[in-house]
């Protein structure tokens, strides 16, 4: 193949990163301009190579990378839809105001925020749980400088919640369905995880004394309301349950979930005109799934010219724990989709314990920087007074919680594989 093709995969991959970084600048949603670059860059080449023994071997590697997309999508597709029904239905803001009492001291409200914000991004996409979370903190209407420390434990426990479960982040969900780390072990991670949240929660809770009322809302929840959430929380058992003990994918589980749902509310008699159950598909983040479509093509086509081979080039030079500390930092600054799938393409060598920490660096290292996660561009567009630089003065804190999460996944990775 031309040099010349690689050179343009290359630039049109720097110019789908900087269109991510900067998506607040040049006001174009990134789900857009990385589907153009990323489709564009497979049309450069098949084009480069019409006519040449090279033109199968494209073929080929575009077949594979559609395949491992539509893996992705339809197991997203399926776990957004239940959310999507639960959250409209009320379902999830009725529980969390169950269990909050009326009146509250700051510290134990920060800490049951903490909590759920971990529990329900296990269990629902970030982005879901992040507007929940934000939609809850918002309600309690504190000083600036408060809802800056709250919103701050929410960014960091949703990221922290989704790494040890394939519901909860889509680079774990990545780095499970390519075969680098165990199910079983995945859900392991939740101690470091959940461990990290607890220090944060802790230094971040000191400046905090005060009491707050709490104003709630109810919903008029149904019977099929109740039984959807048990469909969703029993597919997700027997998701991982299948998986270990016959090897299903995960994918099939949860459409075989999703398909349940459908049944079930029909001939309960919520399948209506005026609200159809499959129009809760129409309700999820498309953009978001578009995104993940447009950043998988960009890297599977880079991989077809090899110009992923120098990417890993740290991992040379440093040994794979440090190198995986350092990626979770880059993900701060680079979406941690591009970078899992960049690593996962380039065929990085490393032991499973490796690969476990690598899945929780690129899942919490974006919560450094308000920009590294859609968590934290979410709680960014909500929250008026949370911008780079007010996000920025908890770092500290953030560095601390994010290294101590890391070092007790190594431990972890260490005592599982030893």
């Amino acid at each position: 193949m031309p040099d010349y093709v690689s050179w343009i995969l290359i630039s049109l991959a720097v110019l789908a990163l900087i269109s991510i970084i900067f998506e607040e600048v040049i006001h174009i949603n990134k789900a857009q301009s990385v589907l153009f670059f990323g489709s564009f860059s497979w049309v450069i080449l098949f084009a480069a190579t019409s006519g040449t023994d090279s033109h199968h071997l494209v073929e080929e590697g575009l077949k594979e990378n559609i395949g491992e997309i539509a893996a992705l999508w339809l197991f997203l597709t399926a776990a957004m839809t239940f959310v999507a029904y639960l959250n409209k239905k009320g379902l999830i803001e009725t529980a969390i105001f169950k269990v909050l009492p009326n009146k509250i001291s700051e510290r134990k409200l920060l800490f049951l925020t903490g909590l759920f914000a971990f529990i329900f991004s296990s269990l629902a996409d970030n982005i879901t749980a992040t507007l929940v979370s934000i939609a809850l903190i918002l309600s309690l209407q504190m000083p600036p400088s408060k809802t800056l420390r709250f919103a701050a434990v929410a960014v960091f426990a949703v990221n922290s919640g989704g790494v040890a479960m394939i519901t909860g982040d889509v680079t774990t969900l990545m780095i499970f369905l390519a075969d680098k780390a165990e199910i079983t072990s995945l859900l392991l991670l939740a101690v470091p995880a959940f461990s990290a949240v607890l220090v944060l929660m802790g230094l971040l809770m000191l400046p905090l004394s005060g009491r707050v009322g709490i104003t709630k809302t109810s919903h008029d929840l149904q019977t099929i309301d109740l039984i959807i959430a048990g469909i969703f929380l029993f597919t997700i058992l027997t998701t991982i349950a299948f998986n270990v003990v016959f090897g299903i994918p995960p994918v099939l589980s949860f459409l075989t979930g999703l398909a349940t749902m459908f049944l079930v509310a029909k001939f309960m008699g919520e399948d209506t005109e005026d609200d159809p159950i499959m129009d809760y598909i129409r309700r999820i983040e498309f953009d978001t799934l578009m995104f993940f479509l447009g950043i998988l093509l960009v890297v599977g086509a880079l991989k077809e010219v090899k110009a992923l081979d120098s990417f890993v080039a740290i991992y040379d030079y440093l040994p794979a724990w440090q190198a995986n500390y350092l990626m979770g930092l880059f993900s701060s600054i680079i979406d941690n989709v591009p970078l899992t799938a960049a690593l996962l393409k380039s065929d990085v060598t490393m032991n499973a314990g490796e690969w476990l920490a690598l899945t929780y660096a690129v899942g919490v290292g974006g919560s450094l920087l308000i920009i590294g996660s859609a968590a934290g561009i979410v709680a960014m567009s909500k929250i008026e007074a949370l911008t780079f630089a007010s996000y920025l003065k908890f770092i500290v804190a953030l560095l601390i919680a994010y290294t101590l999460g890391y070092g007790l996944t190594l431990l972890l990775g260490n005592v599982i594989y030893s």
